[in-house]
């Protein structure tokens, strides 16, 4: 179709739709992607699809209290954490052993397409460290904050409860989660839907002066996993921070977990830069409409699988709703 508009910005038409082509934020880069509705309903089925194979047991036991208990050196469940630097150190090494859930798996796959660089090994070490230093930001604040209210009045937080979990009812930490991590999931779905420009850019108007606003956000959502995780080996530092009634102590433990729990999904985005970045670029430029729909999927299956995974299933596992699908392992 010719181009007629005399508009200085250029347009496009996609989906038969006349939208922007310029970037309005980094998870808006601006090219769309053709059959946006193909995209979003494969990405919804493969969130679907995670939350009936994901096991959680696997996941935290398995993996997560192996880890834990070879960087300690004993059994970390069962082990008191005595004194403030054995819960300093205890903090970190959770947050290491809780890396593999898959929100924390989600969330960087959302930004994998920054690790797109090219230019000197230097540079290509370098220029990934901006995005990750963008959401330490956001993510260190959030933590520190709600681990300085722990550390005042954790005992009374639903999250110290230790009620247990029983057919037919909800008990409090279980509420706090579908809450939180619901919430979580609904912002990441409609993150996106914004990367496909079927709804408007949230961060459209804030990153034309702040244009790592959308970093900045991205670490905040990861912190706020710490505020309806179950993790057992998490719930075991918040118990501790609680009961210490002490704020910094609070704020410090929950930091380092926060920082534990990106530390190596970090290495692994460094490394993907490193040894892949210049590719990533060239394939992204081949075909601009690919960086949005990469966004997109990585973000619509994160959503999905957050909300279906702590909103749905949670409540099949509690009796509350007839069934929902599960594998024989999950």
């Amino acid at each position: 179709m010719a181009q007629t508009d005399s508009h200085p910005r250029r347009l496009r038409v996609t989906d038969e739709l006349r939208v922007p082509s310029e970037a309005t934020s980094v998870f808006v880069p601006g090219e769309t992607p053709r059959r946006r509705g193909l995209i979003i309903a494969l990405s919804v089925l493969a969130g679907f699809l995670l939350t009936v194979v994901w096991s959680a047991e696997f996941v935290d036991s398995t993996i997560g209290d192996n880890i834990a208990n070879t960087m300690l050196g004993h059994d970390a469940k069962e082990t008191p954490i005595s004194g403030v630097v054995a819960g300093v150190l205890f903090a970190f090494v959770s947050g290491v052993a809780g890396t593999f859930t898959a929100c924390n798996i989600a969330a960087f796959g959302a930004i994998a397409p920054l690790a797109g660089t090219s230019g000197s090994r230097l540079g290509r070490f370098l220029t990934p460290l901006r995005p990750l230093g963008w959401m330490a930001v956001g993510m260190i604040v959030v933590s520190a904050a709600y681990g300085a209210l722990v550390g005042l009045v954790g005992t009374s937080m639903p999250q110290f409860s230790t009620a247990p979990n029983t057919p037919g009812s909800l008990s409090p930490r279980s509420i706090q989660s579908m809450v939180v991590f619901g919430l979580i999931g609904l912002i990441m779905i409609y993150l996106g839907l914004a990367a496909l420009r079927v709804v408007p850019d949230p961060f459209a108007r804030i990153a034309r002066r702040y244009p790592n606003a959308p970093l900045v956000f991205m670490g905040v959502l990861i912190a706020g996993f710490l505020i309806g995780r179950p993790f057992p080996l998490f719930r075991q530092m918040f118990r501790d921070a609680a009961e210490s009634g002490n704020p910094l102590y609070g704020a410090a433990a929950f930091t380092l977990q926060s920082i534990g729990n990106i530390i190596i999904m970090a290495v692994l985005f460094l490394l993907l830069a490193w040894f892949a970045g210049s590719r990533l670029q060239r394939w992204f430029a081949a075909r601009p409409s690919r960086l949005a729909a990469t966004i997109a999927v990585a973000f619509i299956i994160a959503g999905a699988f957050t909300f279906l995974y702590w909103d749905v299933r949670l409540l099949a596992r509690r009796e509350l709703i007839p069934w929902y699908p599960t594998a024989p392992w999950a």
